[in-house]
């Protein structure tokens, strides 16, 4: 058995997950705003389940972000600020006085789903987060892929394609605004609509009006699918996966994956992909699963 733990924003969520993917125990806690509350708070739920199960357990962590292997500092994590900059595994470490096993949250999503999830009959499987921000994560034999920055399957940060950006007509000198996350997030989404039609919604406010086919959500939606076949497309032809999983709040919204996988195909090399996209098994459960999963020799 293994302790996971899930760190987001708001929220710090645990699991008891047995080498064979049963869960034994789950809990949730409001994220501490600040970063030794939220060691101290990891810290008091191991001590309370080993107490439970009296048993000492290893542990994995999930969180935006990724420790940096040249500093050991976490980077990358602008929606938890409480932990970038900071040596979130070594403290972890010294705090429960053991090997603590820390990795992206994306790249948690991905592997539990290639582990025993919607993923697990593929080689290359590649977790497709929509949610607030657009994160990823690789997994290839059921072995995350994070490279020598730590920086793999962040897709999300990518610049647009040129010929969507040349569209979109960017005037800008901020780099993010031309991410591709600035197009095909919750919050970009809502960020576009507003300027564009002066009308300040949230991204599950734009997909409801798009069902009912107000012309507004129906052209950004429009805009929306094609920026993220755009994007896959350029995945594909780097890395050509077996499956796209996805999950997060904007993937919830979306009826029309037949049409962005048909759209995907359009921008691949050759105009052809035999890959699959699926939902994952078990929703936004498969970070905190995948955290379970680290640092285990045998994972399936």
């Amino acid at each position: 058995m293994q302790i996971g733990f899930d760190v987001g924003a708001t929220k710090i969520e645990s699991v008891i997950l047995k080498d064979n993917g049963e869960e034994v125990d789950r809990s949730r806690r409001d994220c501490p705003k600040d970063y030794l509350s939220i060691v101290q708070t990891i810290k008091d739920v191991v001590v309370e389940l080993e107490k439970k199960h009296n048993k000492t357990l290893p542990v994995g962590v999930c969180h935006p972000g990724v420790h940096s292997p040249q500093t050991g500092l976490v980077k990358n994590a602008p929606n938890c600020v409480w932990i970038e900059k900071q040596p979130f595994q070594k403290s972890l470490r010294e705090a429960l006085n053991r090997e603590v096993f820390c990795e992206n949250d994306g790249n948690c999503f991905a592997l539990s789903e290639a582990i025993d999830g919607a993923g697990k009959h593929y080689k290359i499987v590649y977790g497709i987060i929509l949610g607030s921000g657009a994160g990823g994560g690789l997994v290839i034999d059921k072995q995350i892929v994070s490279g020598p920055n730590g920086v793999a399957g962040e897709w999300g940060h990518n610049q647009l394609p040129f010929m969507a950006a040349q569209k979109e007509e960017l005037k800008t000198l901020n780099l993010r605004d031309a991410e591709v996350e600035s197009f095909v997030s919750g919050l970009g989404l809502a960020k576009r609509f507003n300027k564009k039609y002066k009308k300040n919604l949230k991204a599950n406010e734009i997909f409801e009006l798009y069902r009912r086919h107000e012309l507004d959500a129906e052209k950004m939606i429009e805009e929306f699918k094609t920026n993220l076949a755009m994007s896959l497309a350029t995945i594909v032809n780097i890395l050509d996966p077996d499956v796209f999983i996805f999950g997060g709040g904007v993937t919830n919204e979306i009826d029309f994956f037949d049409e962005i996988e048909n759209l995907t195909k359009k921008y691949v090399i050759g105009k052809e992909y035999e890959g699959v996209f699926l939902k994952p098994k078990y929703g936004d459960a498969s970070g905190v699963r995948g955290a379970a999963r680290l640092g285990r020799k045998s994972s399936y």
